[in-house]
């Protein structure tokens, strides 16, 4: 901890030692870039890999006899579509369909995983220590015990295979196997915030910097290099993965925000159901749409949207796509306003900017096997 206090990794020094810019993030010091930048470290994973240090991230442990009981109730996936060795991505909501969080499960054989995001951990916990009652579960943040570091990138599994006995080629996406890297035990899960094939790596928190250089080293000749926040930021926003605080939160509700695919209402009741389950058959109010800029201009969150000069939105999150070489974002607007190709203005430093609603995500990569990057036309 800081005399600000900011939380640090236990690869604070090595980032330093790097070179690394830090910068604050959720009660965090991490890295924002390293001397390389940010665009070399966004197109790095684009075309060979990168290691991200995610350990700012928190981690829940849930185990006993009622567990799945209270994750049915508490979020909103139908864990039973959710196998022993899979993973998938879930939101916990309040009452009224707003979003406590967005999380990752994990199914393993003797409890499950939950992976939340750093600004939220301690809400988290509290929250569902709430809704415990007297259910039957054993509830643990093992976050400080645990080390969690992102290997992204179409060489990510090339570079893996060298310091694990893992079959990668059988780790199928959003799956989550048992093995040791770099000698050390771990959990290697097929899942990633970039939108490249990737692999999250979960080990003994005491095992950080060993791991973290094994990988730099074994991957140096595939391109290996570690990235900063400011990357994975472009790199999530291209392909639209939602970010807390942004796209998401307390007033957001995931049907708006257009993550449906992780709401199941045929499981029965969760906390939400019936708020999200009006919005679903009303067809929200406003909803998430995706944008690019006509007239030049860098759209930054918070800037206005407006339509006929009419303020009608906020942009959520706004970049430069490395990817494709055009100035995007993502914000909120009324639905009667949400369909590709419909003409919206950005307001960059007071001047309105043209811009027009276009598909969703702005990057997607091919399938693995298929090689190379595919930036949508």
């Amino acid at each position: 901890m800081t005399g600000k206090g900011l939380r640090r990794t236990r690869l604070y020094d090595w980032h330093v030692r790097a070179g690394a810019r830090m910068m604050e993030f959720a009660g965090w010091e991490m890295p924002a870039q390293y001397p390389t930048g940010p665009i070399e470290e966004h197109q790095r994973v684009r075309t060979a890999a990168g290691l991200f240090d995610i350990d700012h991230m928190g981690q829940l442990r849930l185990s006993g006899p009622d567990a799945e009981a209270l994750l049915q109730a508490v979020q909103t996936w139908d864990i039973r579509r959710t196998g022993v060795g899979q993973a998938h991505y879930t939101l916990f909501c309040y009452a009224d369909g707003g979003t406590v969080d967005d999380v990752f499960l994990y199914h393993l054989p003797d409890h499950w995983l939950i992976v939340v995001n750093a600004a939220n951990r301690e809400k988290d916990l509290t929250w569902l220590q709430a809704h415990v009652g007297d259910a039957t579960v054993t509830l643990e943040d093992i976050s400080e015990q645990t080390y969690m570091l992102a290997l992204q990138g179409p060489q990510a599994q090339t570079i893996l295979q060298r310091v694990t006995e893992v079959d990668l080629a059988r780790v199928a996406f959003h799956t989550i196997v048992s093995g040791h890297v770099a000698g050390v035990p771990a959990l290697i899960s097929a899942t990633g915030y970039t939108g490249e094939h990737g692999y999250e790596l979960l080990f003994p928190a005491d095992e950080a910097e060993h791991v973290w250089t094994t990988l730099l080293r074994v991957g140096e000749s595939e391109g290996l290099i570690p990235c900063g926040l400011v990357a994975r930021d472009t790199l999530r926003a291209e392909a639209c993965l939602p970010l807390y605080g942004h796209e998401i939160h307390a007033a957001i509700d995931p049907i708006s925000a257009g993550l449906g695919f992780a709401v199941s209402f045929d499981k029965g009741d969760f906390i939400g159901r019936e708020a999200l389950l009006k919005v679903h058959l009303e067809g929200p109010q406003q909803r998430l749409v995706a944008f690019e800029m006509v007239e030049r201009g860098v759209p930054r969150p918070g800037y206005p949207v407006v339509v006929g000069g009419a303020s009608v939105g906020q942009v959520t999150s706004g970049l430069y796509s490395p990817s494709t070489g055009r100035y995007v974002g993502m914000a909120y607007v009324p639905a009667a306003y949400a369909a590709v190709g419909t003409e919206l203005a950005i307001v960059i430093h007071k001047q309105p900017r043209a811009a027009r609603v276009v598909p969703r995500p702005f990057y997607r990569r091919r399938q693995r096997g298929e090689g190379g990057e595919v930036p949508r036309g």
